[in-house]
């Protein structure tokens, strides 16, 4: 028996893996890593992996970056943790400063959760509180646009639109309109990525017209909806309901969780379209990975009406037990400064050049109807008919088929569905990138044959 054998039927044993059908590892081996670096996994027999994906898109620096180890190892030594309740810290208040003088102008308050959804159930609480604290009860409903997802908790799944996730437990969630998403890929052909964005916008635009006395707040994912496929609309949507929001007097929440931090080619994917929301959600690269951390930011506006005597009951009362934790928060200082105090983001179009150019080939793919990107995320979305667009049966599951030949390569590509993507730290190198694009390429063929 292997190293690698001997670790997974331990594991196999006792555990329960997210977003996994664990029948799979009757055939699918479950790879367990021994260690990290850089862009590269290793497992326990040596085999290495190149991380296309970025661990769940949240390694941004790569894996042990040598700054952030330190940094963490520091800050170990002088307070593990604290309750945020009545007590604070100082890498709290730097990361706080930090996030408030980078962000959209207007955001000055940030409220702190230690996982995405929890920090969208944050949001949104907030946003219904608001309009309580502020007469109008009424406002209690939120809008989104179809495709999208926000987590995997009650509240989130219920302004998620992705039935594979959220079909199951319907009797849950709470009841959301939804609104046609913006996504380009279904636009005509002779239609731009703006034109259609904004010909999308006519059905949020006519849903606020008549619900705004009933919404509280409008939700979405900023440019590109992940889970949906990497799905993407241009920055215009977002200045048009900006503008529409204020018009209707309804809050406006964007969830960068998986897209912020530098990832769409910007340092927040609302800087493409000049907005400042009502809330910006960020977790996943906020730490580049490290530990969980998620930030609310919010407007002094959405503070000032909780702000009050403790007897009038408008405190918002939401805790978490590792809320603001110290040695997260250090983290993720850590890797806003290499963010932000480096060439990362100017070097991060040359990579993103770089992603394009070594998989323009595929667009002549006789399976492939798109090649799109935004930044540093790039999707190739595989179909039965190129002409018509038809996919390919998802209980035939051909993505899955490129996951294990990138494996049997050393690189790890984890399609959604039947949309390859890349989603890589931002140290990989050029010529690592022609390696993901010839294995991608490989597994698109082997995968695509009858």
């Amino acid at each position: 028996m292997s190293f690698n054998q001997h670790w997974m039927q331990r594991d196999l044993n006792v555990l329960w893996h997210p977003c996994t059908q664990m029948k799979d590892h009757e055939q699918l081996p479950l790879i367990p890593i021994r260690r990290a670096e850089g862009v590269w996994l290793e497992d326990f027999d040596g085999n290495r992996y190149l991380d296309a994906i970025s661990s769940w898109w949240s390694t941004l620096f790569g894996h042990c970056h040598p700054y952030i180890n330190e940094r963490i190892k520091q800050q170990l030594d002088q307070l593990e943790h604290v309750m945020l309740a009545g007590f604070s810290h100082q890498p709290v208040i730097e990361l706080s400063e930090r996030l408030v003088a980078l962000s959209p102008e207007g955001l000055n308050r940030v409220f702190y959760a230690d996982n995405g959804s929890s920090s969208i159930e944050v949001a949104l609480k907030m946003s219904l509180h608001y309009w309580r604290n502020m007469g109008q009860a009424k406002k209690k409903r939120f809008a989104t646009i179809t495709q999208g997802y926000h987590g995997e908790t009650v509240g989130t799944m219920s302004v998620s639109d992705i039935a594979l996730y959220t079909q199951t437990y319907e009797a849950l969630l709470f009841d959301c309109i939804k609104v046609d998403s913006p996504d380009c890929y279904y636009r005509d052909e002779d239609s731009s990525w703006e034109a259609h964005s904004r010909r999308m916008f006519e059905q949020m635009e006519a849903t606020l017209a008549e619900h705004h006395h009933e919404l509280a707040a409008v939700i979405l994912e900023p440019l590109v909806q992940c889970a949906a496929g990497m799905r993407m609309y241009h920055p215009v949507y977002l200045r048009l309901l900006r503008d529409a929001c204020d018009r209707y007097g309804v809050h406006l929440i964007v969830d960068e969780i998986a897209v912020g931090m530098g990832r769409t080619g910007t340092l927040f994917a609302c800087n493409q379209a000049e907005i400042t929301p009502d809330f910006m959600v960020l977790s996943k690269g906020l730490t580049s990975g490290y530990l969980p951390l998620a930030a609310v930011l919010t407007t002094d506006t959405v503070y000032e009406a909780f702000y009050d005597d403790y007897t009038k009951l408008n405190a918002f009362l939401h805790s978490h037990t590792y809320t603001g934790n110290p040695l997260a928060c250090t983290a993720a200082l850590a890797s806003l400064e290499l963010l932000t105090e480096s060439t990362v983001l100017t070097d991060n179009q040359r990579l993103a050049q770089c992603l394009a150019d070594s998989t323009s080939h595929l667009s002549e793919h006789p399976h492939v109807a798109e090649v799109r990107q935004t930044g540093m995320i790039l999707a190739i979305e595989l179909v039965q008919d190129k002409a018509t667009k038809t996919p390919f049966d998802w209980r035939e599951r051909r993505g899955l088929r490129i996951y294990e030949y990138s494996l049997s390569q050393g690189a790890l590509i984890r399609p959604l569905g039947n949309v390859v993507y890349f989603m890589p730290p931002y140290t990989i190198s050029p010529e690592q990138i022609q390696r993901l694009a010839e294995i991608a390429t490989q597994g698109i063929d082997l995968a695509t044959r009858s």
